[in-house]
């Protein structure tokens, strides 16, 4: 099994290995929710890089079962997942976590990251179609309005992933078994055929900036920005930025430039003001 260690702390958190330098390439959106959630409270904590087939074993050895399950019934193993050495807590889904960030350590940090606010975004376009990867329970969740907009944001971004997933930065120790995996999610025969080009991938292009539109109309309430509570950050922005790093990392460069740009700038101003709580330990 292999796991590699960064700096020290309390909490250690259990984040996807990309190719080196992964301070740069990592970009799995639900480890990215959890170390926004970490640099907003800051607390002090190191990350243990995992190979993707090496998931399962970690999840096993940390008696952390698998959060979700495919469409078949087989359980979905994947990461993030914290080990808080102070309490003795070990959490294993990206929501989950921060709940447990937000109860454990009320005041640190940043503060609240669940303050009030109408979170009444619905991704209709989604209807229980194919997704390369099963979404995160939502329902009996706490702060309830915050669980049901990270479902609907997690759907609008994965039903527009094959943009971005052919172009994962997979370790190359470990890249043609991660290949074979997601080969196996999809469904498909071989890893070209996850690949979207011309037209197929203009008429997914579109679709994705409108369904990014209608998020864009949450963030208009408050016109101070670039948060959906204007000035002060809360989960819900933490949760759409996680994505636009996957996107940043994963889309060619001219297409994140284009992806930057729409809504007037929206998602690029979101992403940039996010920066702030994007280290890397």
């Amino acid at each position: 099994m292999s796991t590699t260690s960064t700096t020290s702390g309390a909490i250690v958190f259990y984040d996807i290995a990309m190719r080196p330098p992964r301070e740069q390439t990592c970009c799995s959106p639900n480890p990215w929710k959890t170390r926004f959630a970490l640099n907003f409270k800051k607390v002090p904590y190191s990350t243990t890089w995992v190979h993707l087939p090496d998931i399962p074993k970690v999840r096993s050895s940390l008696s952390v079962p698998a959060c979700r399950k495919f469409a078949d019934g087989t359980e979905f193993y994947t990461l993030p997942i914290v080990e808080d050495r102070t309490t003795g807590a070990v959490v294993g889904d990206s929501f989950d976590i921060a709940v447990y960030l937000q109860k454990t350590y009320p005041d640190a940090g940043a503060g609240d990251l669940f303050p009030p606010q109408t979170l009444d975004y619905d991704f209709n376009e989604f209807k229980g179609g194919f997704l390369l990867v099963p979404l995160s329970e939502y329902r009996d969740k706490e702060y309830p309005e915050y669980a049901t907009f990270n479902a609907m944001v997690d759907a609008l971004f994965t039903t527009h992933v094959q943009l971005a997933a052919p172009n994962l930065p997979f370790d190359p120790e470990t890249e043609e078994a991660s290949r074979a995996e997601f080969v196996r999610r999809a469904g498909v025969q071989r890893w070209e055929d996850l690949i979207l080009v011309g037209e197929a991938r203009e008429k997914m292009k579109e679709s994705f900036r409108e369904a990014l539109g209608g998020l864009a109309k949450l963030f208009r309430r408050d016109t101070s920005g670039p948060f959906l509570l204007g000035t002060k950050a809360s989960y819900a922005d933490l949760i759409v930025g996680a994505w636009l790093r996957m996107m940043r990392v994963t889309l060619p460069e001219s297409e994140w430039e284009e992806l930057r740009s729409w809504e007037g700038g929206l998602f690029g101003r979101l992403h940039d003001a996010l920066d702030v709580f994007a280290e890397v330990k």
